[in-house]
């Protein structure tokens, strides 16, 4: 089957965390390097990211202390500047290449309300773990995703930076995958066997991915 819709995850894949992450590490009272050396332990050892507020603040609960920064006028944001700089570039591609895009992520609903204002008129459908009460890498998620994307399950090409959140679960329900490298998952994952080989696509930037589709889908015909 060829490639007819591109499902893209948020954090690290669209959007650069950093921000959020030191804002994190301020709420904590940590210092930044510190709280970001802390998480790529934490990710390297194969644990949730979550565990890493865990060493610094035992008991923490991360929905609770969402809350709270923003009881206290410093929710998580992002903006348009936290973008990659080639997420637009290949948004208007892939669209231009007739396919079908969606957006579909571990967030918030306040996240989503930011999501849905950034890409108003550059995908088709945009949902997040929140809106559907299921999050990566619960099978629950990628089934919604099937069910709301208007193809195949072996017609989705499912990209994100993570070969246990994203990838795994995508490949399970027999979607295409494509993992891009960046951010602390993806640098760490990236050499090993399975980054090597349980990807249909693997990508620097996201606008290597118009070309690579085109390829894959004339390959495929």
């Amino acid at each position: 089957m060829t490639i007819r819709a591109v499902v893209f995850d948020v954090g690290e894949c669209l959007v650069d965390e950093t921000r959020e992450y030191g804002t994190w590490a301020d709420w904590l009272g940590v210092p930044r390097h510190t709280f970001a050396a802390m998480f790529g332990a934490v990710i390297a050892q194969g644990r949730d990211y979550r565990e890493t507020f865990q060493e610094f603040r035992p008991g923490f609960d991360l929905y609770e202390q969402r809350q709270a920064r923003a009881d206290a006028g410093q929710p998580e944001y992002f903006d348009e500047s936290d973008l990659y700089d080639d997420v637009r570039p290949a948004l208007a591609q892939l669209r231009a290449e007739g396919l079908w895009l969606g957006i579909a992520g571990n967030q918030t609903v306040r996240a989503g309300g930011i999501l849905r204002e950034l890409f108003t008129d550059d995908v088709d459908l945009i949902g997040t773990s929140d809106d559907w009460g299921a999050s990566k890498p619960d099978p629950a998620f990628f089934q919604r995703v099937a069910e709301v994307v208007p193809f195949a399950n072996d017609e989705i090409l499912y990209v994100g930076d993570r070969i246990d959140n994203d990838l795994r679960p995508a490949v399970a329900v027999g979607m295409y995958t494509a993992l891009v490298h960046r951010g602390p998952w993806a640098t760490i994952q990236w050499n090993t066997e399975e980054a090597r080989s349980l990807p249909t696509l693997r990508v620097d930037r996201l606008t290597e991915l118009p070309e690579l589709i085109v390829k894959f889908n004339a390959s495929a015909r």
